[in-house]
Formats: C-alpha cells, structure tokens, sequence
C-alpha cells in the first residue's frame, strides 16, 4: 500500500497532504498546550514543546491532589512515534477533537489523554507496529478482523479489551482533522458492529467497580477517627504547635534574628533549666548513636534556651556538662497527655520526633471523618479550603462549600481545569465540622489536606513535578494505612479488644467510603457513628442538600445499594411465598402479585452502572418495603405516612417508623405476625399487672385488643 509522505520533523514550511481546514500542525518548538489553559504560575521556559519526547502536563491540571501527568513517547515503537505525536497534539489542541461518549465537541481532560496512552494506544500502536505499520493510512479492514482474533488469543482481560477497541474508534472519529496519512480506512472498523457484540460479553469492569468497606472494619476505623478527634485532638494540636515553636527557634533558622543577651543572663537561663529537671526527676534530652552510646541534643537545648548553638563550648554549656544529671534516649515535649483511654493516659509523654506523626494522625483522621461522613468524591475532599464550613442558624444546618471537577463543562461541554464552586454545598452533620475546625488548626494552608503540615521552602528552578499542593489519593491512602497500622499497634500494646481488622477487600482506599457509606445508611439506619448520631440521621440531613443533587453522585451510589437490598428482598419473599407463608392485609394481592412479577423481570438481572438502579427503582414492582410488624406495598398516591422524597421521585420511600393502621398500602407476612405476637406477649403482662395507674391500664388494653384482632384476622385468613 503506497500512502503519502509524512512531514519529518524539523521540515521547513513543509505540510502533509490532506491537511484539513483549521487543523494547525506544529512544528519542532510548538507548545504542547498551544490551545489548554495553564496555570499562571507556570515559567514559560519550562513548558513541553512537540520535539520533546515527554510532554509534561502538568501546567494545564489544576486539582490539588492531582498527581504528576506527563506522557513518555519513548514507549511507542519508532516506526510510529512521530505519527503518535502529531495525533496527540490534536486530541489535546484541536478545538473539534471530542470524547467518546458523545457526539458533540467536548475535548477530553488532559488526565483522560493519559490514562489512555499509557492504558491502552500504547499496546494497540505495539501491534500496528508488529504487523509492519508506519503510517495509520496502511491499516486495513482485514488486520482489524485480525486484531480482534489476537486479543482473543493473547487472553487479553475484557474490559482491557473494550478499551483497546475504544482506542481504534478515538483515532478512526478524528480522520476528519488529521491528514491522509494519519487517517484509518474511511469505513467504520469492524463494520460499525457494537464492542459487546463483537466481544460477546459485557465489560466486566462496568458491573459495581468499587468495593464496600466491610463493616467491622468500616466501623471500628470510624470510631477511631472520631475518638482522635473528640477525645486526642487537643493534646496533639498542644504538642504539634510546642514542636513548630522549638523547630523555628533551632540555631539554623534563627541565624540573624536572635536578640543579644546581657552578660549572665545566658547562664541565669541554663540554670534555670536544669533546676526545672532536676525537680520533676528528668533526663537531658538526647539520642542514641548508632554504636549504643548516648549524646546530648545541643539544638534541641538552644532551642529551649532561645540561643546559638555554639552555646555548648561556652562556660553556660559547661554547666550543662557538669550538672551531673543523665543522658535521655529521647527528646520529650513539656505537653502533657490529659485525654485518657481506659482510665489511663492514652500516650505516653510525646517525644520531639512523634509529634509531627501524631500531627499528620489527626489529619487522617478528620479526611476519614469529612470524606465519609460528607459522601463527597476523594478529589472534592482534597481540594476543600479554609473556611468551607458555614451554619445556618435558621435551618440548623452545617453545610461545607467547594469546587467539583467530574462534570464541571463550559457552554459547550469542554471540562473546566480549574473546576468550578458546586451550586449544591455538601450539607453534612456537626462532627464533619468539627474536624474541619482541628484542620484549620493543625496548619497555615489555605487547603485542608496539604501535602505538607509545616511550610516547605522551595528552591527556584526545583520545583516538584506535581505543581499541586494537596495531597493525592496515593498519599492519603497510605496516610489511612499508616492510621490503622498505629491504632492496631496501640490496642495491641493496651491489650484492647477494638482493633481495626484487615478489611478482605484489600487496602482501604478512600474511594471506596461512598459505597460503604450507602450500604450502612440502607443496612444499618440506627447504627450509631458517635453518640446518638445515626446513620438514618446523617442520610437525612445529607438529603437536604448536596447529596439530595443527583448531579453529586452519591444518590447513585445509595441506589445501587437499595437495588441490591430490595433483590435480596424479593428472593426471600418469594421463597417464603412458595414455602406457603401466608400473607393478610388490604395490600395482600398487590404484595403477592408483585412478588411473582418481579421475581420474573428482574431476575439474573446485571446492571452496569449506578444510574441505572436509580432509574430502576421508580419500578412499582420494587416499591415493597419491610418494616416492624408490617410491610408497605407502596402506593405513594395513596399512601398514608408521610413520604420520604416526592411522589414522583423513582427514590421515594414510605416512613415505616410513621406506618398508619389504616393505610391501605398495609400487608402482613407470617413474620410480621410474629413480631406483633412478640408485642402481644409483652402487653400483655403489663396488662396484669394490678398496680398499673388506670390511664396506662386502658391505653395498653386498647392496643392489645387491637393488636389481637389483626392477629385473629390473619389466622382465619390462612386457614380459608
């Protein structure tokens, strides 16, 4: 196959044929991000141009936590490295390159160009390559049909396998601005077919990614977080602001800005000092040599004593040499340990070297407590700045402002870099504002979970790669790592019970807190996350704000959970259903024949996305809710309770704690029988007892009857 010449780099004036209209082609010193927005702090000399063979992305990512993005070209085959480049630089410059969802211009966000260059164009130009492709205009219908059969044969994972076909369909839908040479055969690949039916399987990675946090494990990490808040925090922020003091006063940060003593006064201050050890039964601070010996900490003493370090060769040192008092292992801190555990300290007195990790402790801690307890996205949380919380004394409500960037697009549906401030702030409950609170004193910084808790100084021309301040989901999942492993240290030193256990899911990483927060809130609505805060308490307060916006993504993730709650539910109904279990109540027939019907739709059913069991709930055959002594047929257009959303709402649920007698969307299995029995029994005792005041008497005697009297209904009803 003959095709035309490619432009070489460093061609002077030189274009490739079929050059369409309004595609600029660059040349060897054109800007990586000629047509992206950068950040205004981003040096000129030091951004990526096209003859580089890594493209540094990083001036153009604006999320905090992002990490460092960059791509290698030195990974692609050289037969198609130069092809790959001008191919490249048009999905990030041209303002028609599009995204694969939709139809419409939206370019793709520089992390996406990423993901997929290393993900999966590498392996698909690795193989171009192998078959003696040097120009994308040679690939043929035929070595597509052939690809297929290879990924096929090589094993090659499936959803591995959807994204590698995804790639062949992103260059082929750019032919129209790219030149003849960089352009796929003008036909669709593989005859326009579908990938699942090319494949014959659904994308295995679509079915619910994201793995729940067990709940032993979910739970203990919890309440260790909120005890480090309520009960740890004070002695920490103590310890940490003494640590940053002595740290600053160290003799090579206080070169030029120490006042000069009078004569005497230096040693007035030693003396001092080492009448204050000998008094509480100190050690000088110090620290073990490699070889077993002791040695005496001068910086941390000319901290204390405000001095220079040379303070040691002095007659004030000597007084220290000769005062006659021993040699520490350690450099303790003055602050003492007030919070206790168990009745006893719940540390030991904070050394010098543990107070930044006890400080970066209490900063897991609250990201564990915010980012569960908010339902919000890892990379939200991470980009949240000082003074995101606000109270509205009228509602009562906490609520927590920010920027979002998963589906933050401009007027014509281009990502915005910089994200952009949610309309709908995250309402959450009082602890998530209180760890904001202990955040906003642990540090300087305008975020809330830099990657730094103290300053760092920076030397021009040596910045980091990744230009963001905030930490990444690498770091902070090894911030939660290092979390458990210290408290399951702790309890293990204490002889505690109340460890955090290895989660069988594998490491915690703070991605996976939605989920779990979705299956406690739909599982465990009365289970406690700190004092009488329930989890029922927090998914009502959460509805009244940012989580209740669709758009914020944790509805969904709720859904999917009630789609799997209500599934179980109708198995078990069903079964009991055929086993004979009786059911009465004026909701009986619409409870029976929803059971059957959608036993039948709904069975073996897979679902790929969350949103899809959003939808699938506003199904009336799912509307059957168990409750104490009762199950709802719901009906919300009769419905006597009050209703928890709109009636039109696919996620609206009756109140089953607000269940009327008389609500025609009643039904009552055998085991709502039971528990009625079991109230039954319970009344009946109070009933006989002779010392009861008359009004509770008659009160409890009213319900009885009317308690028996459903009971008497259901047994007849059965034996028809």
């Amino acid at each position: 196959m003959t095709s035309p010449a490619p432009v070489l780099l460093g061609e002077q004036n030189g274009l490739p044929e079929g050059l369409p209209e309004g595609t600029i082609w660059p040349g060897p010193n054109t800007l990586v991000l000629m047509n992206r927005q950068i950040s205004s702090d981003a040096e000129p000399a030091r951004l990526s141009r096209f003859a580089d063979s890594r493209w540094d992305l990083n001036p153009g990512i604006f999320e905090a936590h992002a990490r460092s993005q960059s791509l290698n070209f030195d990974i692609i085959p050289e037969p198609l490295r130069l092809a790959t480049k001008f191919y490249v630089w048009q999905l990030i410059n041209h303002p028609e390159a599009r995204t694969m969802r939709r139809s419409g211009t939206a370019r793709m966000a520089l992390h996406t160009i990423e993901i997929f260059f290393y993900g999966s164009l590498q392996h698909v130009l690795k193989w171009f390559v192998a078959q003696g492709i040097t120009e994308f205009c040679q690939v043929t219908h035929d070595m597509l049909w052939n690809y297929l059969d290879t990924l096929d044969a090589d094993g090659v994972a499936i959803h591995k396998r959807y994204r590698r076909i995804t790639e062949v369909r992103r260059l082929w839908i750019h032919r129209s601005i790219l030149p003849f040479y960089l352009r796929l055969p003008e036909a669709p690949p593989w005859d326009g077919e579908d990938t699942q039916d090319l494949l014959d399987r659904t994308r295995g990675d679509r079915e619910n990614r994201t793995k729940r946090i067990s709940e032993h494990t979910m739970q203990a990490l919890l309440w260790w977080a909120i005890r480090f808040l309520e009960d740890f925090s004070e002695d920490i922020l103590a310890a940490w602001d003494e640590y940053q003091i002595l740290l600053a006063r160290r003799p090579e940060h206080m070169r030029g800005k120490r006042r000069r003593r009078q004569s005497g006064e230096l040693q007035a201050d030693v003396a001092a000092y080492l009448a204050g050890l000998r008094s509480r039964g100190e050690s000088l601070p110090g620290t073990r040599r490699d070889d077993g010996t002791l040695e005496l900490s001068w910086r941390h003493i000319a901290a204390l004593l405000n001095c220079a370090g040379s303070f040691q060769y002095t007659a004030s040192g000597r007084m220290i040499m000769e005062s006659g008092l021993p040699i520490g292992e350690d450099i303790y801190l003055d602050t003492p340990v007030a919070a206790e555990l168990d009745g006893q300290p719940w540390h030991p007195r904070i050394s010098f070297d543990q107070a930044p990790r006890l400080a970066r402790l209490l900063s897991t801690a609250c990201f564990v407590i915010v980012a569960y307890l908010s339902g919000a996205r890892v990379g939200e949380v991470l980009n949240l700045r000082r003074g995101c919380v606000s109270f509205d004394k009228d509602t009562g409500l906490w609520s927590i402002e920010g920027l979002y960037f998963k589906g933050a697009e401009d007027e014509d549906g281009n990502k915005i870099p910089e994200g952009t401030v949610r309309e709908d702030p995250w309402v959450v409950i009082e602890i998530v504002s209180r760890a904001v609170a202990v955040l906003e004193r642990l540090h300087e910084s305008h975020l809330l979970f830099p990657n730094w808790l103290k300053p760092i100084k920076r030397t021009p021309g040596k910045e980091p790669k990744r230009r963001g301040e905030a930490r990444s989901d690498r770091l902070i999942a090894e911030d939660v790592a290092k979390f458990v492993a210290w408290v399951n240290e702790r309890c293990q030193q204490l002889a505690r019970k109340d460890h955090i256990p290895a989660d069988a899911g594998g490491a915690i990483a703070a991605s996976r807190f939605r989920r779990t927060l979705a299956w406690f809130i739909r599982r465990k609505p009365r289970g406690l996350i700190a004092a009488s805060i329930q989890y029922g308490h927090a998914y009502s307060q959460m509805l009244q704000g940012y989580a209740g916006s669709y758009e914020a993504g944790f509805l969904d993730d709720y859904a999917f959970e009630d789609w799997l709650f209500r599934m179980e539910g109708i198995d078990e109904d069903e079964r009991r259903l055929l086993a004979g279990e009786h059911v009465s109540g004026p909701a009986a027939d619409a409870y029976r024949y929803r059971i059957q019907a959608a036993s039948r739709e709904f069975a073996g059913r897979v679902l790929t996305s969350e949103r899809q069991a959003r939808d699938m709930l506003g199904n009336p055959l799912l509307q059957i809710h168990h409750g104490e002594g009762m199950t709802c047929v719901l009906n919300p257009a009769v419905a006597a309770c009050q209703l928890r959303g709109s009636a039109d709402d696919p996620m609206v649920t009756p109140d089953t704690d607000d269940c009327r007698p008389r609500c025609q969307c009643l039904a009552r299995t055998d085991r709502d029988i039971q528990v009625i029995q079991d109230h039954v029994d319970e009344l009946a005792e109070i009933v006989k007892d002779p010392l009861a005041p008359p009004i509770r008497h008659a009160r409890e005697q009213r319900e009885l009857d009317r308690l028996r009297a459903i009971i008497e209904d259901h047994q007849c009803g059965a034996q028809e």
